[in-house]
């Protein structure tokens, strides 16, 4: 990756407690690059806000090494801050100011003149169709409005890379949707996104690439296509026959077709795992037929993020 945004190495956080050792982040490899929309995909808990937090200088590493547009942050976290937008999980504006006045005081306190930060604050106001609301309030603000004045607020400098921690965390679908739309034209913008998430159809929707992170270790790191088939996860064909339908008999039979990685009787049908569906799945009805069995229903289900990371992080509950 010739132009880098940000890059890390065996970059570890940890919390000794009175309950002992905790690695939130243990030896953490990335590399992001400039103009693109990266994901970091975890359950709770998984390191997520702790990593965003060590690269936007918010927390101190304690082991390994970060630079964020070039800066080290542990070295000169002055030029990070100065090259970034951080949106936290949590609404932290002034809740008694208005969304003008909370996005002019930020481009003030980033050295905006007067002018300069008002008109800038209306450029972002109306980029997120927000104008109409500049001089409400905060505490009289939905969710989403408020979401989309802590984006406005982040790009007040025009920072080189934005950083997004659950941005979308609590949020009704419609504004959820909505969102994405913005962050989408930004990334066609040419801004660089990191963004911390827990949703699958998020990061599937919208990333470039991402990170599949579990107990602060680094999981998968690929655009999703490259995810599916590196995990060399099967399709599911599943095919449902008329009412007594005996597809035990066929069982024996469609495991030794080739591409068929198993297959199973379930129910009034089977089920079949494949890597090569479109051949297997001709290959299982010919078969069906010659056995008399009736077909009333075919579904196939490929591999998606989703199965992609409960293959990688396991289905136990998380905390």
């Amino acid at each position: 990756m010739t132009d880098v945004a940000v890059d890390t190495d065996e970059l570890r956080k940890t919390y000794v407690t009175s309950s002992g050792v905790t690695e939130a982040v243990a030896g953490l490899t990335l590399r992001v690059g400039r103009g693109e929309l990266f994901g970091l995909l975890g359950p709770n808990g998984a390191g997520k806000t702790t990593t965003l937090g060590m690269l936007t200088t918010r927390i101190a590493p304690t082991a390994g090494t970060a630079t964020v547009a070039g800066a080290d942050v542990v070295g000169d976290p002055i030029a990070v801050k100065r090259a970034i937008g951080v949106v936290p999980q949590y609404n932290n504006l002034d809740r008694q100011l208005s969304a003008l006045e909370n996005l002019e005081f930020s481009g003030r306190y980033a050295g905006l003149a007067a002018r300069a930060a008002r008109k800038r604050a209306m450029e972002l106001l109306e980029l997120f169709n927000m104008e109409a609301r500049a001089g409400a309030k905060i505490n009289e603000m939905s969710g989403g409005q408020a979401q989309r004045v802590m984006i406005a607020r982040a790009l007040m400098r025009r920072p080189a890379i934005l950083f997004l921690d659950e941005p979308t965390s609590g949020l009704d679908p419609q504004t959820r949707v909505n969102l994405w739309d913005v962050l989408r034209r930004m990334r066609a913008d040419g801004q660089t996104i990191v963004l911390s998430t827990h949703y699958m159809e998020e990061a599937e929707s919208l990333c470039d690439r991402i990170a599949i992170i579990d107990r602060g270790t680094v999981l998968a790191c690929d655009a999703l296509a490259a995810l599916k088939e590196a995990t060399l996860l099967e399709t599911v064909l599943t095919l449902t026959y008329e009412e007594d339908a005996d597809a035990d008999k066929i069982v024996t039979q469609v495991r030794g077709l080739s591409g068929v990685t198993s297959a199973e009787a379930s129910g009034p049908g089977l089920r079949v795992f494949t890597r090569a569906p479109e051949g297997v799945l001709a290959a299982v009805v010919r078969v069906s037929h010659d056995a008399g069995l009736a077909l009333a229903d075919v579904r196939v289900v490929r591999p998606s993020l989703e199965t992609v990371f409960l293959n990688l992080t396991g289905r136990e509950y998380r905390e």
